[in-house]
C-alpha cells in the first residue's frame, strides 16, 4: 500500500478497518475527560469492558453457592479452564492439549526448567540473548546453581556484535554450533523486551534440536502480538504472561505450551493437586497421577478472579479472529514505520536511532526508539500530550500500537507531534 502522511489517509485507514470498532470494548484511559492515546500495551494491556461482568460473576457464585460453585453453579468453576485452551492455542499455534493457564510467567519458566533442563557433566549448558529480561536472568542463574555449576560457565549469552543493537540470527545459529556437545537448554525471548526484536524461533528451534538440546522460548511479548507456530516449529516448550498483548489485567494468569512429544516422557516435574486427574482428583489420594497433556504441569486450585479477566480478553480475541487481529498489526505498524522513517528522515539533525528492526520479519507491535539528544524532554512532553508512551533508562523510548484498540488516526497523531518536538 502506497501511504501518506496525513491525517485523512490516517482516518481513511480508520474507516476501511473491519476491526474498528473492536476498540470500543476497552475502557480508555481519560485525562480532563479526554481519551489518552494508549501505546502501552507492551506493558499492560488495556482492560476490557466486560472484564468486571465476569468478575461479578464469580463474586455471585461465591457468594451465594460458597464452594459448591466447582460443581452446582451456572458456569462450574470446575471447567472454566476449558473456555481458554481454543482461543490460546491459535494464538500459540498449539493443539488444544498442549496448552494450560496456569500460574505467572517466572513461576512457569522455574517448573519447566525443572521439567527440561536436565543437565550432566558434559550437557549442562544454556543458551540465552545477552540482556534477556531479569526474572529469566535470575532462573537461569538459580537453576545452574541449584544443579552444582557455575552460571558464568554454565549460563551462555549471545551478544551484539559491537556497534549493533540486536542479534543477528547467524550469530545466534553459530553460538549453538559451537557448544552443541555441552549445551541442555536454549531459551530465548521470542521478542526482546528492550529492544522488540523478534527472534527467528523456527530457525533457533531446528539449530538447537540438531544439537541434541531442548528449546523453550519466553514469549512475554510476543504472544498475542505475533504469528506463532509452536506445534509446527518443535519447540519443546514456552511459557507467557497476559497481562501485555492479551489484556487481561495486572498481575494476569500466565500460560504454558507443551509440546505433545513430550507428555508420555518420564519427566521430572513438581505436582500440585490440581494436577492430577480430573475425573478422582477429589478422592485425595496418594500417589501423583497427572492429568494428560500440559494440563498435568498445575499445581493449586487457580485464582477464579483471574481467570475471569483472562475470559473477557480472549473472547474479544476471538470476536475478533485472530487471523484480522494479524492483518490490522502488520498494516497498522508498517504504517507507524512509514511515519517515523518520514520524520526522521526530515530533520536536520539526526536525534533518534531506532534499535527496533524494521523488517516486519523481525518485528511485532513495539517500536524503541534510541533517543541521541533530548529524550526525557521529549518523552515527557509527549505524556503531558498525553500520548502515553514508555521510558526505559537510559535513553529509549518504547512504544507498540496494538490493533484491538489502537487506530491510525492515534499513530499519525504521535508522529505529528513528534516531528515537532524534533
Amino acid at each position: 500500500m502506497g501511504f501518506q502522511n496525513n491525517l485523512s489517509f490516517a482516518q481513511e485507514l480508520d474507516v476501511n478497518d473491519p476491526i474498528k470498532d473492536f476498540r470500543n470494548k476497552f475502557i480508555i484511559p481519560e485525562a480532563d475527560g479526554k481519551q489518552q492515546i494508549y501505546f502501552l500495551g507492551n506493558s499492560l494491556g488495556l482492560q476490557p469492558k466486560s472484564a468486571n461482568v465476569y468478575l461479578q460473576r464469580i463474586m455471585k457464585d461465591w457468594a451465594t453457592l460458597g464452594v459448591e460453585a466447582f460443581f452446582h453453579g451456572e458456569e462450574k468453576w470446575m471447567d472454566y479452564h476449558d473456555k481458554f485452551i481454543n482461543p490460546l492455542s491459535k494464538i500459540v499455534g498449539g493443539l488444544p492439549h498442549e496448552v494450560v493457564v496456569m500460574n505467572q510467567l517466572t513461576v512457569n519458566l522455574h517448573l519447566m526448567l525443572v521439567s527440561f533442563y536436565r543437565p550432566t557433566k558434559q550437557r549442562f549448558k544454556i543458551i540465552c540473548e545477552a540482556k534477556a529480561f531479569p526474572s529469566d536472568q535470575y532462573t537461569f542463574e538459580t537453576h545452574v546453581k541449584h544443579h552444582g555449576f557455575i552460571a558464568d560457565d554454565a549460563v551462555i549469552e549471545v551478544s551484539p556484535r559491537a556497534g549493533e543493537h540486536t542479534l543477528r540470527t547467524e550469530d545466534i545459529l553459530a553460538v549453538i554450533e559451537q557448544h552443541k556437545d555441552s549445551t541442555a537448554l536454549v531459551l530465548f525471548s521470542g521478542i526482546n523486551y528492550y529492544t522488540g526484536q523478534l527472534f527467528d524461533m523456527p530457525a533457533i528451534t531446528k539449530s538447537a534440536k540438531s544439537a541434541g538440546a531442548i528449546v523453550g522460548f519466553d514469549l512475554a511479548h510476543a504472544a498475542g502480538n505475533v504469528n506463532l507456530q509452536l506445534h509446527d516449529w518443535g519447540v519443546d516448550f514456552a511459557c507467557w504472561c497476559s497481562y501485555k498483548y492479551m489484556n487481561s489485567g495486572p498481575g494476569a494468569i500466565g500460560g504454558v505450551f507443551i509440546h505433545e512429544k513430550n507428555h508420555d516422557k518420564d519427566l521430572p516435574r513438581f505436582a500440585g493437586w490440581w494436577g492430577y486427574d480430573k475425573a478422582t482428583r477429589f478422592k485425595m489420594q496418594k500417589g501423583f497421577v497427572p492429568m494428560a497433556g500440559a494440563e498435568g504441569w498445575q499445581l493449586s486450585t487457580p485464582a477464579f478472579f483471574l481467570y475471569a479477566t483472562q475470559r473477557a480478553a480472549l473472547e474479544i480475541v476471538e470476536e475478533a479472529g485472530w487471523n484480522n487481529i494479524q492483518t490490522k498489526q502488520k498494516l497498522l505498524n508498517n504504517y507507524v514505520w512509514f511515519l517515523l522513517n518520514d520524520v526522521n528522515n526530515n530533520t536536520t539533525k539526526k536525534i533518534v536511532e531506532f534499535i527496533t528492526p524494521q523488517n516486519e520479519t523481525e518485528r511485532g507491535c513495539q517500536v524503541s526508539m534510541l533517543m541521541l539528544e533530548r529524550g526525557k524532554e521529549i518523552y515527557d512532553s509527549l505524556m503531558k500530550q498525553g500520548i502515553m508512551v514508555d521510558w526505559r533508562e537510559p535513553d529509549v523510548i518504547r512504544l507498540a500500537p496494538v490493533p484491538l484498540y489502537n487506530t491510525f488516526e492515534e499513530v499519525w497523531k504521535f508522529a505529528d507531534a513528534l516531528k515537532k518536538l524534533m
